[in-house]
């Protein structure tokens, strides 16, 4: 027979089993959602590039390598700080591609280390002539909101954020919502090595197991505590 004593301490372990599992099955759930968009990427890489000219289409190629035809505005240029790359601090020259006379999608040319000279930068100039380049697209991530500028920045400008909003207002152009990362055998460009951020399946697996364990070893505490407690 159980005692009185031991009741509210076995709904406690009992949640606390059930809160553990649920951890656990929710982490499964992130590992194959990771493995889908693994999937979706490898797929969309797979496919050879194209060459693209509506903005429209543009929008669903997010992971596609495409071809694009218009030319680099190098009076508008922007250095994305604050950038870590083979654990060198630096930062990434994103250079407006212009579509039409309206219309641009900046294009990631690569890295640059600041090597510790910060008031220097590397010479990040492109010619404006029509060119066809390959890239491929991804969705920007802001990081954090640029402050407010009341006096008119000079090129290139030096970022923190990719608020494509107030960098359409900068540039002049309608910047649309992608990033264009430059292929790794174009030209014009800085040190590329581009990875697709999806999470680690593994890393979500393990979380999965070291909650299962905790719920597995929670229970046997349990089972011990309730038969130690029948016997008195």
């Amino acid at each position: 027979m159980i005692k009185r004593s031991f009741i509210l301490p076995g709904i406690l372990i009992s949640i606390t089993i059930w809160g553990l599992l649920s951890l656990g099955f929710w982490q499964l759930d992130r590992a194959e959602e990771k493995r889908q968009i693994e999937g979706e990427i490898v797929l969309a890489q797979s496919n050879p590039a194209q060459l693209v000219t509506q903005v429209d289409e543009l929008l669903s190629k997010e992971h596609y390598q495409v071809i694009l035809k218009g030319h680099y505005d190098d009076d508008k240029q922007f250095i994305y700080d604050n950038q870590i790359v083979k654990g060198n601090a630096g930062y990434y020259v994103l250079t407006p591609f212009a579509l039409n006379d309206t219309t641009a999608i900046l294009v990631n040319r690569g890295f640059v280390p600041w090597y510790g000279k910060r008031d220097k930068l590397a010479d990040i100039k492109v010619n404006n002539n029509d060119v066809t380049i390959k890239v491929q697209l991804i969705k920007p991530k802001q990081r954090i909101k640029l402050k407010q500028q009341d006096i008119e920045p000079t090129f290139p400008v030096l970022i923190q954020s990719l608020d494509l909003e107030k960098l359409s207002q900068l540039s002049g152009y309608q910047i649309i919502p992608m990033l264009a990362q430059l292929d790794v055998k174009a030209e014009n460009g800085f040190f590329r090595q581009w990875q697709p951020f999806y999470g680690s399946v593994d890393k979500h697996l393990g979380y999965a197991l070291q909650w299962f364990l905790m719920a597995l070893v929670l229970s046997l505490i349990a089972i011990t505590l309730l038969i130690k407690n029948s016997r008195k």
